[in-house]
């Protein structure tokens, strides 16, 4: 899958200068054009968030940025939600009459599907923090925005991750050499070939990382 890059049209250059996008089918545009609200949400928390110096030193809490965002959204009217399916089914079982069945039969069954829990929902938009977490949650997010964009409950969602390489360059003049060191934790690297095999299906997907850029 190609990616696309309307976000360049739609997201606030200032916002451009310090995180680098990445999108799947127009997502940026499509956020603004079905949830405006929620889109300006997504924006204005970016536009708030810096990385601090402690963010970066050993012995911080790394975790510390995912809630700090996560509050941001909450104070916004966003809030952690999961969307169970229940389907149940009814067979109308018609009768034989040589085997002395005279009337329909009804067999009815049901399947209750736990879903994935989202970070942030608000409206027909999910948000998803994955600053420092096993990369692995990238595929959970991913099926849960496929799954939930196919049945007609969101317009489109978007990722809230780092990058890898800048933001460990920068931990080394900091004298944190080894921060970052790990290659399977979630950073934009880790998804963007996620988003080029189509892992999200065709929900619209707008991704933000945090860069170095974003450390005062």
């Amino acid at each position: 899958m190609d990616l696309t890059k309307s976000y360049r049209d739609v997201v606030p250059a200032s916002l451009l200068e310090r995180y680098d996008f990445r999108e799947t089918r127009n997502a940026a545009t499509v956020l603004r054009a079905t949830n405006p609200g929620s889109f300006e949400d997504i924006l204005a928390v970016l536009d708030s968030f810096w990385l601090s110096r402690d963010d970066m030193l050993p012995g911080g809490n790394k975790s510390d940025v995912a809630s700090r965002l996560d509050t941001a959204f909450r104070e916004r009217g966003w809030r952690e939600g999961r969307h169970d399916t229940r389907i149940e089914s009814s067979l109308k079982r018609l009768p034989w009459l040589p085997a002395g069945e005279l009337a329909p039969t009804l067999l009815k069954s049901e399947v209750l599907n736990e879903g994935y829990k989202v970070d942030n929902v608000k409206g027909r938009l999910a948000v998803d923090v994955e600053w420092n977490a096993k990369d692995g949650n990238l595929d959970r997010d991913l099926a849960a925005y496929r799954a939930l964009y196919e049945a007609g409950i969101l317009d489109g969602a978007a990722i809230i991750t780092r990058t890898q390489d800048d933001l460990r360059a920068r931990a080394a003049t900091l004298g944190v050499a080894r921060w970052l060191a790990t290659t399977t934790t979630t950073n934009l690297a880790k998804l963007v070939p996620r988003l080029t095999r189509g892992d999200s299906g065709g929900c619209p997907l707008l991704v933000a990382a945090i860069t170095a850029r974003c450390l005062r």
